[in-house]
């Protein structure tokens, strides 16, 4: 039996307290009597939880397990992130704990500011939602945080992306312990889509905060007003009276990436926009955003979104405008 256990807190999500142990349930109803299963607790420091929306969680004391998840929390406007982790003391020790005992640790969506808070993400790759990935990559600037990532697991640590990505670590864990067939079966059983490979066709950059910096604003305005242009450096430092070294630093220095970086993602999200609601043509759409070949878009597409365009398009469709 693998011993998974769930840490419960004040204001964590209830959804992601039983959404793991739920789907575990479920793969070892599929696997049968004849292949080891799971054993599930909900545990904590604390008597008494009340969960988000006020629910009251049943807990049991903290136990040695060999898999330990810690849920994320609700994070409504202007809450302080660094005030709420720093009001788990009692949580923070238990997950360092359980690390330092060369257990599993494992976050789901936000609950990676509490990993953070543990020191557990220093020097490892992480992710979380993508909402609040830079916030994170700010507390915690020794991890190599992933925001396009659905899952990454470091040494013992696994990090996901927000809410639904608990499953995609679920079935990965249930793929190892129980096996590729009772992973894809209780993936159909429970209409939980098994491959995924990203978060990025799922981010809205309506939602993301702007960069604080003038420059870099002015120049991704330019750049998103230009989308189909070709790129040309020199041309784009021009139009800001600087030279093309000063606008690669400066533009690195605020976005944390260069204009073509940016350029490319903006082309993506222009991309799955038109795939989402309009019927044109993937070549209507490659020429529209800037790309002469079909199979040079399909591919750098499939890059960032972890789907080819015609797959995200079936995926995502909206019906057309």
């Amino acid at each position: 039996m693998l011993r998974v256990g769930v840490l419960a807190y004040p204001g964590c999500f209830a959804s992601e307290v039983f959404g793991v142990p739920d789907l575990l349930t479920m793969a070892t109803h599929v696997a049968g009597p004849d292949r080891a299963g799971y054993e599930v607790s909900v545990v904590s420091p604390r008597r008494r939880i009340v969960a988000s929306g006020g629910m009251t969680l049943t807990v049991s004391p903290l136990r040695e397990v060999d898999v330990l998840v810690v849920p994320g929390f609700e994070l409504a406007p202007g809450l302080d992130i660094g005030a709420k982790v720093a009001g788990l003391p009692g949580e923070v020790a238990a997950i360092r704990s359980h690390a330092a005992a060369g257990k599993v640790v494992v976050s789901i969506c936000v609950g990676a500011f509490l990993l953070a808070e543990a020191g557990l993400l220093d020097h490892r790759r992480a992710t979380t939602s993508w909402l609040f990935a830079d916030e994170l990559a700010q507390r915690c600037p020794q991890a190599e945080v992933r925001p396009e990532h659905l899952v990454v697991t470091d040494r013992g640590v696994t990090t996901t992306a927000a809410f639904s990505a608990m499953y995609d670590f679920a079935l990965e864990l249930i793929r190892e312990h129980s096996g590729a067939d009772v992973a894809r079966t209780t993936a159909r059983v429970a209409l939980v889509d098994d491959a995924r490979s990203s978060q990025t066709p799922y981010v809205d950059a309506r939602l993301l905060p702007r960069p604080g910096n003038e420059f870099s604003r002015r120049v991704m305005r330019w750049l998103d007003q230009n989308l189909a242009a070709r790129y040309d450096l020199a041309a784009l430092a021009d139009a800001f009276n600087v030279s093309t070294r000063t606008l690669l630093r400066r533009f690195a220095e605020e976005a944390g990436q260069s204009p073509l970086e940016y350029l490319h993602s903006a082309r993506v999200r222009r991309a799955g926009h038109l795939l989402e609601t309009t019927d044109r043509t993937v070549a209507g759409i490659c020429s529209t955003v800037g790309y002469r070949d079909p199979g040079t878009f399909a591919a750098l597409f499939a890059k960032h979104t972890g789907r080819r365009p015609r797959d995200y398009r079936a995926a995502f469709r909206r019906g057309a405008e």
